[in-house]
């Protein structure tokens, strides 16, 4: 699903840090915005830094429309992001919204699995609120490099269960998402999977959801610019030929990629 884009002004009314990479920006709009499905993004100025020409993308965590507010999970990963997160509270910040194509929301009656790594926790967790779901058929693997890289998921834990992975056995089963029993041994019961993260765990996860015939559909998080379809340089090879992520997506059925 793709909504019309608008240009707006926020009001930065908190900055909370999460742990050493990641930060929750709660930005607030003065004027009423239409409806954002999970799996949309955010295209952010950075004005603040003169040698920052370029928007950055973040993945939408939340949205409060009784209060206009857009909730944001912001990674350090370069000077962009890094100097977003420095941001203080009051700070008028500049943004296009909301962009890309949504996830496929499910059937009543589905069985899902959500599936996030690294920053691509949030649009998870948008989805697992959002959905519409009773919790107990909403099952959500998150996976990070240890226990302090994971971010506190407590405000989202009425909307699903939770299952943890770290690459030092931290927290949850140690390993990645895919080395866990619920993605390992019991995939089975799910008729649909929600994934962002890691290219190469979407991979796996795509792929194994093609063999099982799983509905499958991932977020991508290929390098953006513009947001909007101009500067092509996060183009994905599809099935039907190369596709912008930004306007196509950031949302595929697996089953289109040429993966």
């Amino acid at each position: 699903m793709c909504m019309k884009k608008t240009v707006s002004d926020f009001l930065l009314v908190e900055n909370k840090q999460l742990n050493k990479d990641n930060f929750q920006l709660l930005l607030r709009s003065t004027h009423p915005f239409s409806d954002i499905f999970p799996g949309q993004f955010i295209n952010v100025e950075i004005k603040e830094a003169k040698d920052i020409f370029l928007r950055r993308p973040f993945s939408i965590l939340d949205v409060d429309y009784g209060l206009q507010t857009i909730s944001l999970l912001v990674k350090i990963l370069g000077r962009g992001s890094k100097k977003l997160t420095e941001a203080i509270t009051g700070q008028t910040i500049n943004a296009i919204f909301p962009l890309g194509k949504s996830f496929t929301l499910p059937d009543k009656s589905n069985r899902i699995l959500l599936i996030g790594g690294g920053s691509g926790v949030a649009p998870m967790l948008f989805l697992a609120k959002r959905c519409g779901l009773d919790p107990s058929n909403v099952n959500v693997l998150i996976g990070a490099r240890s226990a302090l890289d994971h971010i506190d998921v407590t405000e989202y834990l009425d909307f699903g269960k939770y299952y943890f992975t770290t690459e030092d056995g931290t927290l949850g089963e140690k390993g990645y998402v895919t080395n866990h029993p619920i993605f390992s041994n019991q995939l089975s019961q799910f008729d649909k999977i929600y994934c962002c993260g890691p290219d190469l765990m979407m991979k796996v996860i795509g792929r194994k959801a093609i063999e099982m015939d799983i509905f499958c559909e991932v977020s991508l998080e290929n390098m953006m610019a513009c947001g909007f379809g101009v500067c092509l340089c996060c183009v994905e090879e599809t099935k039907s030929g190369h596709k912008c992520v930004c306007t196509d997506g950031p949302v595929f059925n697996v089953k289109d990629l040429k993966w």
